[in-house]
């Protein structure tokens, strides 16, 4: 039995900490690393596998969880499980799991990162100084104190941005459908969208990517607003429709942008890339290249919450 546990595969195809493959190893699997995989290579490679780490560079769907006969489970480096196809999984009795846990508080800081560089025009001005002019009049920011911003989805990214701007003396609302109760003492948690429409000034997305969040920001939601608005969207790229938000800061009523998930990514390809280009013309907009959720520090803290999760499901 022993040895039938040692020859036990795992199949990581995404940057991980070394913690995981250790882990992994003590309990009995043997474990192969590939960070750019193929997707036929994959398909290969999964056939003799009882298990698969991956992250968005491999979407584990139907053919893959098919051609891996022998997965017992599959671990997910980050949040949103829409890169697995979690139903067929479970029906063949395969266990999913994810780690949002692990860069939850990376998230966080870098949503309140790109909203201050924004709000306090760091990065505008930064750029002007590198070409020697001096504007202080032009970079006069705004503060954060007294304002109210809107948490679309308070799991453990969201939470973890507002536990963040705890100091900051904002009024937090914030809207969960699956959470509707109040769990963090500087938010109000609004049990519909209605008066985060009528009273916030900013509005960050923490919503996972599924059917009812694919461009959950739409022409009705921008026109919902009552107040002109700064905009975050550091969950996916398709929550938001694109077109929508370059409409509203044409208009003005998307007075800022901060926006590290895109539709597409790579985000340059024809088409969607011309209008990222015009977005990113307006002086009053921050983007980063999906990198919220991907310091170091998350590495090991989600390599290490798979692990616990691994371990926990093969007791």
């Amino acid at each position: 039995m022993g040895t039938i546990e040692r020859l036990k595969k795992v199949l990581i195809t995404c940057r991980v900490d070394l913690d995981l493959i250790n882990g992994l190893s003590k309990l009995g699997f043997e474990c192969t690393v590939n960070e750019q995989p193929d997707r036929q290579w994959a398909i290969e490679a999964v056939k003799d596998c009882s298990g698969i780490v991956t992250s968005t560079k491999l979407e584990i769907d139907r053919e893959i969880i098919d051609a891996g006969a022998r997965l017992e489970w599959i671990g997910r480096m980050g949040s949103g499980m829409e890169i697995v196809d979690v139903e067929y999984a479970a029906a063949k009795g395969i266990g999913c799991y994810s780690s949002p846990e692990g860069n939850r508080n990376a998230v966080g800081e870098h949503a309140l990162g790109m909203l201050l560089s924004l709000v306090r025009h760091i990065h505008t001005s930064y750029v002007e100084m590198q070409q020697g002019i001096w504007k202080r009049d032009a970079n006069r920011g705004i503060e954060l104190e007294g304002r109210t911003l809107g948490i679309i989805g308070f799991g453990n990214a969201g939470s973890a941005f507002a536990k963040k701007l705890a100091g900051f003396d904002l009024n937090i609302l914030a809207y969960d459908k699956y959470r509707p109760e109040n769990i963090c003492g500087n938010v109000v948690c609004c049990p519909s969208l209605e008066r985060i429409f009528e009273e916030a000034e900013i509005i960050s997305f923490h919503v996972p990517l599924q059917k009812d969040t694919m461009h959950y920001f739409n022409r009705e939601f921008c026109d919902a607003m009552k107040r002109p608005f700064i905009l975050i969207n550091t969950s996916r790229g398709p929550v938001l429709d694109t077109e929508v938000v370059l409409q509203g800061l044409q208009t003005g009523k998307i007075i800022g942008l901060c926006m590290d998930v895109f539709e597409e990514e790579p985000p340059f390809a024809a088409g969607y890339g011309a209008m990222l280009g015009e977005i990113i013309k307006f002086p009053n907009v921050v983007v980063t290249p999906h990198i919220a959720g991907y310091t170091h520090e998350a590495i090991v803290k989600m390599s290490r919450v798979l692990l616990k999760k691994i371990s926990e499901q093969m007791k």
